[in-house]
C-alpha cells in the first residue's frame, strides 16, 4: 500500500473529499458559475401532483390554479351535475386533434362560464373516459392537462 505512513483519519478525510468531488462533478456539471440549473418537472412531492401518463408531453395546470369558474365546473362534474348549459356532458369530437386520439364518445365537454360573455364563451373542461381532465380557454385550440 502506498499510504503506509499516513494516519487513518487523514485517509478517511481524503477519501470523503474525493467522494464529494466525484459526486459534485457528476451532479453539478450543467450549471456554470453563478447559474442555476433549470427547475425539475413536478415529481409528485408534497403539494405537487405527479404528472400521470396521459398528460406526459402536454402543458399542465393544477386544478387549484384554474379560474374559479373552472373549479366550479370540476365540482359539478364530481357531483354528476346539474349542469347549467344543455350542451354540458355531450360528446366532444376532438376534430381539432389537440387531444390524444380516442374513439367517438370517449371525450365529453363542459362549459366554463366566462364573465361578461353573452354566450358560452371559449372556455371548456373536457373529460376522458379514463379519468382525464383537460382545460381550454381558447375554444379547443390548445389544452392543458388538469392535475387534480
Amino acid at each position: 500500500m502506498i499510504f503506509r505512513n499516513v494516519p487513518r483519519s487523514l485517509l478517511r478525510v481524503l477519501g470523503a473529499l474525493f467522494l464529494c468531488a466525484a459526486l459534485i462533478g457528476a451532479v453539478g456539471c450543467g450549471a456554470g458559475a453563478g447559474e442555476t440549473a433549470p427547475p425539475s418537472p413536478p415529481s409528485g412531492g408534497v403539494g405537487t401532483p405527479a404528472v400521470p401518463g396521459w398528460a406526459k408531453g402536454m402543458a399542465t395546470v393544477r386544478a387549484s390554479a384554474l379560474p374559479q369558474q373552472a373549479r366550479d365546473v370540476l365540482a359539478l362534474i364530481d357531483q354528476g351535475g346539474p349542469y347549467p348549459y344543455r350542451q354540458d356532458g355531450t360528446v366532444f369530437g376532438n376534430f381539432e386533434k389537440a387531444l390524444p386520439k380516442q374513439g367517438r364518445g370517449y371525450y365529453h365537454e363542459f362549459t366554463v362560464r366566462t364573465p361578461g360573455e353573452r354566450d358560452r364563451g371559449a372556455r371548456r373542461i373536457v373529460t376522458g373516459a379514463g379519468g382525464e381532465f383537460y382545460y381550454t380557454d381558447d375554444h379547443y385550440n390548445t389544452f392543458k392537462a388538469v392535475l387534480r
